[in-house]
């Protein structure tokens, strides 16, 4: 983990650039951001620029620095086209889920590469399920995929409780589109690695059983 790839480079310049512009520009800022009333408007590019804007340099650096680490395993297995599947796939499924929860709310408004970043990490798990981390104030390594179960039943909490000032949804959002799109590129993992396919999926049917039941 940890290596700067060409498409690595280029995704995390995209992004320095499109924020840094839109931190010194609100009317870019406010063209280009994800918005429930744009979207409905037809203003459809915002499903997508919105995840190349970030509300600051500590947003912005956080995610960069998570794409930073989990980018490399991903196209090691997928190649640099994958990887931009994968990566394009998980930002456009986080903004639809963030529409669908929020649909009624017109003012809505989100920004972030979060739903993207998490798309790829969920496919770093899924081709490298043995991976460890290591999490501040925590010292010992955990299996990537307890992180990654322990993330998304985290945002379906702050989905239902609407816990600060986060994109939940555009997060989970981003892990099922990563989950789908790795399976669809490797779908040898149906004979690697099921348990892990089983495992990484309880979140997401969770998800589907607490909506169909008006609980979310």
């Amino acid at each position: 983990m940890g290596n700067l790839d060409l498409v690595t480079i280029i995704i995390i310049a995209a992004n320095v650039i499109i924020s840094y512009k839109g931190f010194g520009d609100y009317a870019f800022f406010d063209t280009y951001k994800f918005s429930v009333g744009g979207v409905q408007r037809g203003e459809k590019i915002r499903m997508f620029s919105s995840g190349f804007l970030h509300v600051d340099t500590q947003h912005l650096l956080f995610n960069m620095l998570t794409l930073y680490f989990f980018a490399s395993p991903v196209i090691d297995y997928v190649a640099p086209l994958g990887f931009i599947i994968i990566y394009v796939v998980s930002l456009l499924t986080g903004s639809l889920l963030s529409l669908y929860f929020h649909k009624n709310e017109y003012h809505y408004s989100a920004v972030g590469a979060s739903g993207a970043v998490t798309g790829i990490l969920y496919a770093a798990i899924l081709l490298q399920p043995g991976m460890k981390l290591m999490i501040l104030f925590i010292p010992i390594p955990i299996p990537a995929y307890l992180f990654g179960i322990g993330y998304l039943l985290y945002s379906i909490y702050g989905m239902k409780n609407r816990i600060g000032n986060i994109g939940h949804d555009a997060h989970f959002g981003g892990a099922i589109g990563g989950f789908v799109a790795t399976l669809i590129l490797a779908p040898y993992l149906f004979q690697t690695n099921l348990l892990m396919i089983g495992l990484l999926a309880i979140p997401i049917v969770l998800l589907l059983v607490l909506k169909k039941a008006g609980k979310i």
